[in-house]
Parts: structure tokens; sequence; C-alpha cells
């Protein structure tokens, strides 16, 4: 499943211009995707855009996972009261979810580092 609220790291750019914009992301394997043979070889990916001003608001979170319109959901709700990125790195994931992945992130596109996640 694919779920996203906010811009697109595309029309962030087209927005705030690509020198203006920050993308941190990361692909994992899900504790209940790992569970299953049929599933072992498939990773999910969330990334989170934000602007580079000293606020680092949050442009648009995506998601492609389990259950991916109940792992947004709340995210919704946080980018109507303007999310900041140290709101979401602030907060303590529940583990083991998905969702814990969003608060986590810190590798960032521009960085060229490798997106995959080692285990727990």
């Amino acid at each position: 499943e694919y779920a996203c609220v906010g811009l697109s790291e595309d029309d962030a750019k087209e927005k705030f211009g690509a020198d203006g914009i920050e993308v941190y992301h990361r692909e994992f394997l899900p504790l209940e995707w790992s569970l299953s043979q049929n599933r072992h070889e498939s990773n999910a990916f969330t990334k989170v855009v934000v602007d580079k001003t000293k606020e680092e608001n949050v442009l648009g979170i995506h998601y492609v996972g389990p259950n991916a319109g109940e792992v947004m959901q709340g995210y919704g709700v946080s980018m109507r009261q303007g999310l900041k990125f140290k709101d979401l790195t602030d907060t303590v994931g529940i583990h083991p979810t998905s969702s814990e992945e969003i608060v986590t992130l810190s590798i960032t596109k521009s960085s060229g580092e490798d997106a995959a996640a080692g285990g727990c």
C-alpha cells in the first residue's frame, strides 16, 4: 500500500527549489513481512520532505508498506498543526511498528548514504 500527506518531492522542488529542500529516507523490512517467505524479499520505504529553513518544516511524508493508511493517519493531523522535522525525531516510536521508521529517519538523500536499514 501507498499513502502520503503533503507535497511530493517533485512538487516541493518546484515550489522551494532543489536546493531548498532535504529528503530523509529509509528502506526497511517490516516485521510482519519478515515472518512470511512470500514477503521476505520485499521492503517497505518511507521518506520525509522538509524545507531547508532553520525550522525544517515538514512538507510531505510518503510511505510504501503494510497498512499505509493506518500508518499515515496521525501524520496528517500533525502536518495540519505545522509539523517540524525535530517534532518527528523527538517522538518516541512505538516498537515494533513500521511507523517508528518515520520518526527515526536520519539518512538524507543528498548524503548519498545507503537508505537500506539493518535489523533492530
